[in-house]
């Protein structure tokens, strides 16, 4: 396989893992076996995929509430996924996270967090460092259409601007922040037109196409390995679920059509990559079907996996919280 192949095939089976694996959420919240609030990814996969593949092993990113997706396509393990949503030890957080705060250092994954907005500033900080550092990683921000109207944001990128750091705020506009439309809440017309206050470039991706949203990404890192700064991308994208799983069903009023949701849906992610596959002759329709049949298996293992793990001992409960040992002056 040569590596242009090899690369758009990873990135077809990540696109289905992470598609298959909230697909698998829904089913578990809808049954109670997942507790608690999850926010589905399905419809954006493209995003996290086309951009995680612009990246080294050693390049960082940040989250929000709806990251599942990030990690996976980072490099992280599927099976430490599952178990950190059903609250196991063997989760990337040893159980005590959950859905929003997926973390692995190891390959970059700083961390999520369901404060809208508040991993931007991470972001800035580990970009910071790795500056002083005198490293030539960079930090990718993903953040959504709501979280770009927080002061958080802003001063994150004022800051990232003033001092060249090597970030780049992705910014996955979704249509809606909960029930709001970005319309009724942006003045501008793209949310990508803000990144001229700041002096950086604006750039508004197909955030359905994963190969326009690797390119956009690929040309905003080599600026910040260069040197040259951050960038504003915005990836036009649409979630196909509700905010949250579950949230349908107390909603009084509906806040968007079926129509609309159909017209994304002509646009899917995996059906536009799968296509270009085919059309282009990089792939054939055997071979796609290979990796779908790989991903439900490697589904069904890591729900086994996290299903059969231990739930961490009460006694663990205050670990991680301080370093061990407590360094001393």
């Amino acid at each position: 396989m040569d590596e242009n192949k090899e690369l758009l095939m990873r990135m077809l089976r990540l696109m289905m893992l992470i598609r298959a694996f909230d697909e698998n959420v829904k089913v578990m919240v809808q049954s109670a076996e997942l507790v608690g609030a999850a926010h589905c990814y399905i419809g954006e996969e493209a995003v996290a995929v086309g951009a995680c593949a612009a990246l080294r092993d050693d390049d960082y990113i940040t989250g929000n509430h709806r990251s599942h997706g990030h990690p996976l396509a980072k490099g992280g393990d599927v099976r430490k996924a599952m178990a950190e949503l059903l609250g196991k030890s063997t989760g990337f957080c040893k159980g005590k996270g959950g859905s929003m705060h997926l973390a692995d250092f190891s390959i970059g994954i700083l961390g999520e967090s369901g404060i809208v907005a508040s991993a931007l500033p991470v972001a800035v900080g580990a970009a910071l460092g790795t500056k002083m550092q005198g490293k030539d990683r960079v930090v990718v921000s993903f953040f959504g259409d709501g979280a770009s109207n927080q002061g958080a944001c802003h001063e994150a990128m004022n800051l990232a601007a003033i001092w060249k750091l090597p970030v780049i705020f992705l910014c996955e506009n979704n249509q809606y922040a909960v029930t709001t439309s970005f319309n009724e809440s942006v003045a501008v017309e793209n949310i990508s037109d803000r990144a001229v206050a700041y002096n950086m470039p604006g750039v508004l991706v197909d955030g359905q196409d994963a190969m326009a949203m690797y390119e956009a990404t690929t040309q905003a890192v080599a600026r910040a390995r260069a040197g040259q700064g951050p960038t504003l991308l915005e990836a036009r994208t649409y979630r196909y679920e509700e905010h949250s799983e579950g949230l349908g069903r107390i909603l009084r009023e509906p806040y968007r059509t079926e129509e609309e949701i159909d017209a994304w849906r002509q646009r899917d992610p995996i059906d536009i990559h799968t296509a270009m596959l085919i059309e282009q002759g990089i792939a054939t329709q055997a071979e796609v079907d290979q990796v779908q049949s790989e991903v439900a298996t490697a589904i069904e293992e890591a729900l086994q996996f996290a299903r059969e793990s231990p739930y961490p001992a009460p006694e663990d409960l205050f670990g991680d919280m301080y370093a061990d040992p407590i360094p001393m002056p």
